[in-house]
This record gives structure tokens, sequence and C-alpha cells, in this order.
């Protein structure tokens, strides 16, 4: 999410980058020694660079919400599971986006829903990122039993060479049948890959911090933030707002019931980042596909018909199109007050 929703960029570092790198002192001991500033540890006692040393380690950056990380996990569980008796350590480190992603209950609760079963360093300070000097989700690195990086994966992608690099430094390390077959991984949900090919929709954040491609009115003050009004039309991944809402710097928090979200996208899949405002809540909605019930086109967070509920802060999976795929308007009605949206995601 944010910084990496593209495709993916691969860096894989020649014998020169790598000597440097060991001449300045980026190792395993000066990388991972952030690991000891993590906010907590889930599925495992705390790591520690020392303890890695002869290890194999693959340090994966996520936060739960996001959609570009959600389709990188059925590979990194797929390494780990496979790998792990052969000597790779895969560390999955949360570091958040959103304000809501900090509280560890939810953080824990992803972790289970997800299926994530590796140790995970909960990040919430950013300690650990800024070990790393890193600015992506997802962001993959690949360090090798002597404690270099040997290769890194920002965004999406690169799979099978990221795969290669942890067979040849776990052959390397001394591990016997470790094999040069790649995982065979079919992404469900959440997880499935994206469709490249129709997908003209960028990632859209409705909070004034990041916020782009407004295009309604703010009109007139209410007790709580202003009424919001929509266009007739909107174009082509241009959204709006209509009803009660108040724009914080993260997310658009509706005040009143009966409050819209309107976007007009190209692509299979619509995500929305959302929830109940107050923990234990929830909230119902209707999704509309150019002002008509989804049907077929559903996600698997709402009916054929639109309903949904909203009962945790986290990603929600709202249309899914069977084809073909156009220019279309989504909108959202939320029925009761107090939703947080916080950003659109397309696939």
């Amino acid at each position: 999410m944010a910084a990496a929703t593209f495709a993916g960029l691969e860096l894989t570092m020649s014998g020169s980058t790598k000597s440097v790198l060991q001449a300045i002192g980026l190792t395993t001991d000066s990388r991972l020694a952030a690991l000891r500033n993590a906010t907590t540890w889930l599925n495992s006692s705390p790591l520690t660079a020392e303890g890695l040393r002869g290890k194999v380690v693959a340090v994966d950056f996520w936060t739960y919400t996001c959609i570009n990380w959600l389709r990188t996990l059925p590979y990194v569980r797929a390494w780990a599971e496979k790998y792990r008796d052969t000597g790779l350590v895969v560390i999955g480190v949360h570091t958040p986006e959103f304000g809501f992603e900090h509280d560890l209950d939810n953080v824990r609760r992803a972790v289970k829903d997800m299926r994530v079963d590796y140790p995970v360093a909960v990040d919430n300070d950013y300690a650990v990122w800024r070990g790393f000097s890193n600015n992506y989700w997802p962001a993959l690195y690949i360090i090798d039993a002597k404690g270099a990086i040997q290769h890194r994966q920002f965004g999406e992608g690169g799979y099978e060479q990221a795969e290669g690099t942890i067979q040849k430094l776990l052959a390397e390390a001394g591990a016997s049948g470790v094999g040069r077959e790649s995982v065979a991984v079919t992404g469900q949900g959440f997880e499935a890959a994206a469709d490249w090919d129709t997908l003209r929709s960028p990632e859209t954040y409705l909070g004034s911090d990041r916020g782009e491609r407004f295009v309604g009115a703010r009109g007139t003050r209410t007790a709580a933030g202003h009424l919001y009004s929509a266009p007739a039309r909107l174009g082509l991944n241009e959204w709006a707002a209509a009803g009660d809402w108040t724009q914080g710097g993260q997310p658009m928090r509706l005040n009143a019931a009966n409050g819209k979200i309107v976007v007009r996208f190209h692509s299979r899949d619509v995500h929305l980042v959302m929830g109940p405002a107050a923990k234990g809540t929830s909230v119902r909605y209707r999704v509309r596909l150019d002002g008509q019930a989804p049907g077929s086109a559903h996600g698997f967070d709402i009916d054929a018909q639109g309903q949904g509920t909203l009962t945790q802060q986290r990603l929600h999976q709202l249309i899914r199109q069977p084809g073909p795929i156009m220019d279309r308007q989504f909108e959202i009605e939320f029925l009761d007050p107090g939703a947080e949206a916080f950003c659109f995601t397309f696939g």
C-alpha cells in the first residue's frame, strides 16, 4: 500500500555491492539488530540478530489492510512452510499505516484470520522499519547465513527470483534436499492476483492527509462536520461524498445515517479499508454498481443485493466482477452513523 502500488521492483545485489555493504556494516547484525526494538512479538519469543546467525532470513514488511501485501502472502506463507526445516526463518514485520493498525487486538486477529503462523515482530514505533531504511509495503529482504542482504523485492511480483535466492542461500549454508522447484500457489479471495490487464484505477485515499481526485462539494457546517454533495457525474477515478461527514487526516467519518461515498473506477475488484469508528459497534451498509444491486459482481463481504455490515476495522472486498471490465460507478451507502472509510484499492 502507499508507496508500493506498483507491480514490483526486484533488486539483486552484485558481489561488489555486497562487499561495500559488508564494509560499512549493513549486515544481519546491523539491520536485524533493530528487531530488539519491536513493540512485541506474535507466534514467537523475541528473535535477535545474534540468534539468527547462521540462518537464512526473509524479512517481510507488511500491514494487514494492504492489498499489495495480501496478494504476496500465499508465497511468503508457502516459503515459510516449505523451507522451515532446511534453515529458513521468515519474519513478518507488521508496521502499521492507519491508526487502528496499532491496536494489538486487531493485529492478533489478522494474524489468526490470515493464517500467518511464522514469527511476527509488531513494529508500532517504526523502529524496525527505520533500521532497514524501508519505504514500502510490502517489502521483502532476504539475508544470507553470513549476514549480507542478497535480495530485495519491493511491491508485488518477483516470486521466482525470490524463491530461487532462498534455495541458493540455503544450499550455500549447507542445507540438503532443498531442490529447485518453486511452490505452487493459487491465491483466493483477497490473496488472488490482480487482473493487471484491466486495472486502470489507482489506490485512492479519502482523508485530508493524502486524499486526491475528490470532486464533491463540502457545504453547510453541521455540529460534527459538513454536509457533502456529489455531482451527477464523475470522471474516471474521481470520487465524491454525500451526507454529513467529517474529513479527518486519515478517515472520512460519517456523523449521520445514510451517508454515501461514490467512485468511478475501472478494475475487476473494488476494496475499501473501513470499519466502525467505535470498537464493538456495527454499521450496516449497501453497495450499488451503476445504480443497481451488484448481483454476481459482489465481493465476499456483501451479498448479491449489496448488503453488508461493518464489525471490524479492516480491508473489505466489495466488488469482484466476472467481466467484461469497463468504466463503472461504485456507490456505498452507510445506513447507520459511525462508519470510517480510509482508502479504496482495486485489483
